[in-house]
């Protein structure tokens, strides 16, 4: 299943999934190109999904938010083709001008977590396990932007998913079900509502520790700069120690397969991953 964005520390060869980075894309604007202009957002990402298309290959992204973003303009941009065909010629009337390629519409957006699910197959991806992850606690969180900012939801439901229970079940952790684990983690407030955005990070993590989580994972970077890098700070806004690992999903499936912490950077994040990795006696 070849097509990508970026490589993960040793995930591709693990799985057999051939990954072609986009050297020449550029950020998706994080939901934030179109209080300027919808035609700004629009451009900058039909651009991005046409660098795939060039390759015949889908785009795979790794992040909620660009999921969200991309996804949500490949969607408008086919609808346009078909309703609105005026709109995609002006776009690509722009792009022609920087000398891109044309978008045609004829590619998917895939998050890495709809990759593993659908089209890899959690089967398949049981078979490639060399370390199960008995024992640990997972909580999932997803991250807004992957659940709700298409109109379709690819292999889940936007306001029950299972996507990510499935692969923890997959890998052999045990998922930890609770509220806040379908909503927003505060990430879109902390520029201008710093004590909001943290308090709302701190509830969600308060909530998954209460529930009896090991580990927080999410399939957003975004959200795991929210939920770890922040947490110190999260911590004195709320008046409570926390310590609740955050791992990204790559690393948690990397895990499974056999790849070691240190090459998955799991001794670089802020909240200490010790208490994960002495669970799973690495």
């Amino acid at each position: 299943m070849p097509g990508a964005v970026s490589k993960y520390s040793g995930l591709d060869q693990a799985l057999g999934i051939e990954l072609i980075e986009l050297k020449k894309a550029s950020c998706c604007g994080s939901g934030t190109f179109k209080e300027d202009s919808q035609l700004l957002e629009d451009t900058v990402n039909a651009r991005n999904i046409a660098l795939a298309e060039e390759l015949n290959l889908p785009l795979l992204t790794h992040c909620s938010t660009c999921q969200g973003v991309i996804g949500h303009v490949d969607e408008r941009l086919k609808q346009a083709q078909k309703r609105n065909p005026e709109y995609v010629e002006q776009v690509n009337g722009l792009l022609k001008q920087e000398g891109c390629s044309p978008y045609r519409g004829s590619t998917q957006v895939r998050h890495l977590l709809w990759a593993l699910v659908g089209d890899y197959g959690l089967e398949a991806l049981q078979e490639k396990i060399t370390r199960k992850l008995a024992g640990l606690k997972c909580a999932a969180f997803y991250g807004c932007y992957l659940l709700r900012a298409q109109d379709h939801l690819p292999y889940d439901d936007a306001y029950d998913p299972q996507s990510m229970e499935n692969v923890f079940r997959a890998v052999g952790a045990t998922p930890v079900y609770y509220r806040g684990r379908t909503q927003c983690c505060g990430w879109p407030l902390s520029s201008y509502a710093t004590d909001q955005a943290f308090k709302m990070a701190g509830m969600h993590i308060q909530e998954a520790i209460a529930k009896g989580a090991d580990c927080m994972v999410t399939p957003c970077p975004l959200c795991h700069l929210n939920l770890d890098s922040r947490q110190p700070e999260v911590e004195k806004v709320i008046g409570q120690k926390l310590g609740l690992p955050v791992l990204h999903l790559p690393q948690l499936v990397a895990l499974a397969l056999g790849i070691s912490p240190q090459q998955l950077g799991l001794d670089r994040h802020i909240v200490s991953t010790r208490s994960v990795l002495e669970k799973l006696n690495l």
